[in-house]
């Protein structure tokens, strides 16, 4: 029995073509970078990902890489599942806005969303200005492509509208969630007193205390932006992606919260998405030159 596994390995491996060793090699190199890359998936990574598997099975197909193919249509096949688990904060958002405003807000509140936005950058703008002024502490973190769901377990509900005086009052030295940061979620104070996770970052000054750590480390871990006002000097400062931004003016605030917060033109999000369209062709197919 042994003798005959044997001689049926050596007739299977020396009958093998060159398009058979290339799909196992693929599948296996495949396999073991997606077990070392599933930790550090991201929404992003995750759109690029769906991207190159599409091109994959198309290339697979071509080529007939059996295994290969094979595996990609399986993947294809549960993908729906997958997506939809992945994305769960995402969709939980979505569903959460139509219950709130119906289902036509998905496609006719664009307008509305902008003007929101822009107020709730003037109401903060101010609020700071203010707290800045009388050196009152303040950390506020807007939420963005990522849920906060676990951070604001951490504080209390809130779920009142942005505006200048009830930041004032929340941060208020004294007041009882002034210690922690406050959330902003789909146009709302969602919460306050909220814990964040500290910056393991070795380069930050060293005269940046818990806020300013805080502010950062929330920024490194999730897509967000933190606005830190400092109880010590005053001094107005934005957490983006890890990078501290210090010493803002009011203007400067107010410019840079826009550009993060408010949404593009139209016109614009679809030249970056034809841009983005034509840069993957260019990278899959080897395609160059510009659009005519």
């Amino acid at each position: 029995m042994f003798n005959g596994a044997i001689q049926l390995f050596l007739q299977n491996f020396t009958s093998m073509r060159v398009n058979d060793v290339v799909d196992i090699v693929v599948v296996t190199f495949l396999i073991y970078h997606f077990i070392r890359l599933v930790r550090e998936t991201s929404t992003s990574q995750i759109i690029r990902g769906v991207l190159v598997l599409l091109a994959a099975v198309v290339v697979s197909d071509l080529l007939d890489l059996v295994v290969l193919s094979t595996l990609f249509h399986t993947i294809i096949t549960w993908g729906i599942i997958v997506l939809a688990i992945v994305f769960q904060p995402e969709l939980r958002k979505m569903l959460r806005r139509v219950g709130e405003t119906g289902v036509a807000s998905l496609f006719f509140s664009r307008q509305s969303k902008i003007s929101m936005e822009e107020a709730i950058v003037k109401e903060m703008v101010k609020a700071c200005k203010e707290m800045s002024w009388s050196r009152t502490g303040a950390l506020v973190i807007f939420e963005r492509s990522d849920s906060l769901d676990e951070i604001i377990k951490t504080g209390t509900q809130v779920n009142a509208k942005v505006v200048d005086e009830l930041i004032r009052n929340i941060f208020y030295e004294g007041a009882p969630l002034h210690d922690g940061a406050m959330i902003i979620r789909d146009g709302q104070i969602c919460a306050a007193g909220c814990v964040l996770p500290l910056s393991d970052n070795r380069n930050l000054a060293k005269e940046l205390g818990t806020r300013h750590r805080a502010a950062v480390g929330m920024s490194e871990r999730a897509d967000s932006v933190s606005l830190v006002v400092s109880e010590e000097t005053g001094a107005i400062s934005v957490a983006i992606r890890g990078q501290l931004k210090r010493n803002l003016i009011p203007e400067q605030l107010e410019e840079l919260l826009t550009e993060e917060l408010i949404p593009q033109a139209e016109e614009e999000e679809q030249e970056q998405k034809v841009s983005r369209v034509d840069a993957f062709l260019e990278k899959l197919l080897g395609i160059r030159g510009g659009r005519s």
